[in-house]
């Protein structure tokens, strides 16, 4: 293993899903069917000015990288411009369910995996390219990714690792020199906009569309392979492929997939497209398309512009939308196990573990150790409605919950003014009726809060830990992709540094914390997407 930091033009990648999985070798990249295989061997297609914009220092680190001059043998990698001696491109073939109807062969259509790296503890890393060109799988597309939608991939990856949400990585952002036509909105409006390409990195990019793909064109023995391939290498502790390690590993990955939705919720992260083409088999948060965060806290919300009719993947549904997808993953594995009836205990594992994980998270939030828990989760059930019945801001009105709430722990008399000062910061607006609603939940709250034996400081401590200060908010997101686009990446780096440390105050940042502002409620980009990328 390399201890010391290497160029990754240099690096030696391993490429086991080549290796061990069944491949079409044609390299041909014209858009088609390609029953029979898992993958299919493509190279990038070129850029013709590759310049590096962004690099991850600490996941570099990790998988011992050094970081590349602006230009140079690197970034050409990193761009798809060159290869090391040891990697086999490809781009994988799959199906999936998009907005819950049946799409058939989807696929990597603008993502191409180099191979793995090994990581400085000697775990292994699939590094994949964004924007690297069509593939098999581009259908009508051209394999291309625009700036916008690659600055919001490279730092959303990063900001949810930071924040402790299981993800993907990302390792580099690198402009093309070229121009891409984009409609950002459908809507007939199409321009060319500055391509980019992201590196993104994760253990395997295997997701549920993967399996389900053989499943609909009954390819029962690459289902089996693609399956004993990702136990093998992801879940080895489930031991050696059977009937009764596949049920292990299927209620194994429903329980990692609610961990991630459990994290989503916490923070009030919203994925926007939750097909099952977009879920990973790691349960990790994958695919960084029309997604955004919740500033007034409302369940119905979603920035999507693909979603509005039916509202699917808004972000009080995200639970519900990933036991849909969980059994439909299910049904595609059905063949590898004893009956259905092996299976459906894992969804259970889902609900429970999503139940029990948010529980655990929302004790955290609010400063407080186990009680009782059907009470518990009453209050915490009670809060829910009392937001999403008024305009506040869920991650202000948590983190400045984690200020005031020990200070009127430790001075009760000034509870009431406190309490509405902490209102009166997180709201965008505020009925008088709505107030009260809020103000009688606190006062519900601060009873149980009186229940713990902690100090009203380790409260304060326990509650800033779990309730951020800084997320990537939309029109943030937005204001340095349009710097970006003018060459200034002075916001977008600020962000990156701000970012990888979520839970500190960092007073000279304070701005970057404020709520939404007006004229970005209705701004395409900062309020609204859609999966134009």
């Amino acid at each position: 293993m390399t201890t010391t930091p290497q160029s990754i033009d240099q690096a030696s990648f391993r490429n086991s899903f080549v290796e061990e999985l069944r491949g079409e070798a044609s390299m041909d990249k014209n858009p088609r069917q390609v029953p029979g295989y898992h993958y299919s061997r493509v190279d990038p297609t070129p850029v013709p000015d590759p310049h590096l914009l962004a690099w991850s220092e600490e996941l570099a680190a990790f998988l011992g990288l050094q970081r590349p001059p602006e230009r140079g043998p690197a970034v050409e990698v990193l761009a798809g411009n060159r290869q090391a001696a040891t990697m086999k491109p490809f781009a994988a073939r799959y199906g999936g369910h998009q907005f819950g109807n049946w799409a058939g062969q989807l696929g990597d259509g603008r993502a191409i995996s180099l191979g793995e790296l090994t990581a400085v503890d000697g775990t292994t890393w699939e590094v994949q390219l964004k924007g690297a060109g069509p593939t098999p799988y581009s259908r009508r597309a051209d394999g291309r990714a625009v700036l916008r939608s690659s600055v919001r991939e490279f730092l959303c990856s990063e900001a949810m690792y930071h924040l402790g949400v299981p993800t993907t990585r990302a390792l580099s952002l690198v402009a093309t020199g070229d121009e891409v036509i984009r409609d950002m909105f459908y809507n007939g409006n199409a321009r060319p906009e500055p391509g980019a390409i992201v590196a993104r990195v994760a253990p395997t990019f295997v997701r549920f569309g993967n399996f389900q793909i053989f499943l609909a064109t009954g390819e029962m023995d690459n289902l089996r392979a693609l399956a004993d391939y990702v136990i093998r290498r992801h879940y080895p502790e489930l031991g050696e492929p059977s009937p009764e390690v596949y049920a292990r590993w299927f209620e194994e990955v429903c329980r990692r997939t609610a961990i991630m939705i459990a994290h989503w919720q916490s923070v009030g992260f919203v994925h926007g497209v939750m097909n099952t083409d977009n879920m990973s088999i790691l349960g990790l948060t994958i695919d960084y398309g029309p997604y955004g965060w919740l500033e007034p806290y409302d369940p119905d919300w979603t920035p999507n512009t693909t979603d509005f009719g039916g509202r699917r993947y808004a972000f009080g549904q995200q639970p519900r939308v990933a036991l849909w997808n969980l059994m439909q993953l299910g049904q595609a594995i059905l063949p590898l196990v004893s009956g259905v009836e092996a299976l459906n205990p894992s969804l259970d594992v889902y609900i429970n573990t999503l139940g029990t994980t948010r529980y655990e998270i929302m004790l955290g939030k609010l400063g407080l150790t186990a009680g009782n828990p059907e009470e518990d989760q009453a209050l915490f059930e009670a809060l829910e409605q009392a937001l999403a019945e008024s305009e506040v801001d869920m991650t202000v009105f948590f983190r400045q919950l984690s200020h005031t709430a020990p200070a009127v722990l430790a001075a009760p008399e000034n509870g009431d003014a406190q309490w509405r000062e902490l209102l009166a910061a997180a709201a965008y607006s505020m009925a008088p009726a709505e107030e009260q609603a809020l103000l009688g939940w606190l006062q519900r709250y601060f009873v149980r809060l009186q229940q713990e034996q902690a100090s009203p400081e380790t409260i304060r401590e326990k509650m800033l830990a779990a309730n951020p200060k800084y997320v990537l908010r939309n029109y943030l997101a937005q204001q340095a992709i349009e710097a970006a686009e003018t060459g200034d990446l002075s916001l977008l780096s600020r962000l990156m540094e701000v970012l990888k440390k979520p839970f500190d105050e960092q007073p000279e940042h304070h701005d970057l914390a404020a709520k939404r502002p007006d004229w970005a409620r209705d701004k395409p980009g900062s309020a609204t997407l859609s999966c134009s990328s």
